[in-house]
């Protein structure tokens, strides 16, 4: 049995082990200064990753975010591309929210792009894309005449068909175009989680849709208000929002839904995010980062408690599909690095 003085030491030790792993994180800005507010964010692996934004601004690395090419997609000038999806440093999908509603591609790095969906009337607004794989995936847009526009593409992005089975929407109620992960297409399901009016997670498997609806207990009932984004994770499924309004307002901004398909039984941190949070993204094991414009989070115990690693304003944070870096992205052209080399 070790003597009480030298358990001290220990114990100090260990503290002190602790402390400087769980405090190691760092956010590194890699890109500032253009004239763009950046909201979707596909990141390919640990060289290439792409952004969108307003003012039809595109932007690709192929070295890890030291160097970005930068590109208005010509005709796009004022288009507002809320999401993209990559699926090289060659082809990519983006959406522009807004009227006319758009869905463009490129095969060619963002040299041209050629238009695959179009649809001038306002009641199209379009807020999220997901795939399943580079040939699946679906676009979501907010309500029309009591249900959620879904469009799904099963070629890639080359051709959309508008899905008859959509999911209802109650009065008011409606997605967040703020991070293009309101929308989740992952294990086989496809996941929605809304706002304005009450918030809910919606959710189907994809073979055969079959909707189940289940609320949250989130900041809601305004247009400012709801959920905001979901992460899967090994285990459980993490949701995040609030007011963007009152976006350094902390109640009720984060829940957890300890089993990741069983959306009736779920609770609230112990210590949640430090104010309104418009994405998050599961990282490994219990470790989840979220972001806003209240600033970036982290939890490394499955969303049972956070804490701020920085305070600038961000839209979206995602991970590599294939590799470890960690982006994120948001106002003035901003897009900063993650580390996490301690955990």
């Amino acid at each position: 049995m070790l003597p009480s003085k030298l358990k001290n030491i220990w114990l100090i030790v260990l503290i002190l082990f602790v402390a400087t792993s769980v405090s190691a994180q760092s956010i590194v800005a890699l890109q500032q200064g253009r004239r763009t507010s950046i909201r979707g964010l596909s990141v390919l692996n640990d060289k290439v990753a792409w952004v969108s934004g307003s003012g039809g601004h595109i932007g690709i690395t192929t070295d890890g975010g030291n160097n970005w090419t930068w590109q208005q997609v010509k005709g796009f000038e004022k288009a507002d591309f809320r999401d993209i999806e990559a699926f090289s440093d060659k082809e990519a999908v983006i959406i522009s929210s807004g009227s006319p509603a758009y869905i463009l591609k490129t095969t060619d790095g963002g040299i041209n792009w050629s238009v695959k969906y179009e649809k001038a009337d306002t009641v199209y607004f379009l807020d999220a894309m997901d795939f399943e794989n580079p040939r699946h995936g679906f676009v979501l847009g907010d309500p029309i005449n009591g249900k959620f526009l879904l469009l799904e593409t099963q070629d890639g992005g080359n051709s959309w068909a508008q899905v008859n089975d959509a999911p209802a929407a109650q009065k008011n109620e409606a997605a967040f175009a703020a991070s293009g992960t309101c929308l989740r297409v992952a294990d086989k399901r496809i996941t929605i989680v809304t706002g304005g009016g009450d918030s809910h997670v919606i959710t189907s498997p994809i073979n055969k849709l079959n909707w189940s609806y289940n609320k949250l207990p989130l900041t809601n009932g305004a247009a400012s208000k709801g959920a905001f984004s979901i992460a899967y994770g090994k285990k459980q499924a993490i949701v995040v929002g609030g007011d963007y309004v009152r976006n350094k307002a902390t109640d009720s901004v984060a829940y957890i839904f300890a089993s990741k398909h069983d959306f009736k039984k779920g609770a609230f941190p112990s210590s949640g995010p430090a104010g309104y949070q418009s994405g998050v993204e599961f990282i490994k094991d219990g470790i989840f980062v979220s972001t806003g414009t209240s600033g970036t989070n982290i939890t490394l115990d499955g969303g049972k408690t956070w804490r701020k690693i920085g305070d600038d304003s961000y839209n979206v944070c995602r991970i590599a599909k294939n590799g470890s870096l960690i982006l994120l992205a948001g106002d003035g052209g901003k897009v900063s690095l993650i580390t996490l080399d301690k955990i």
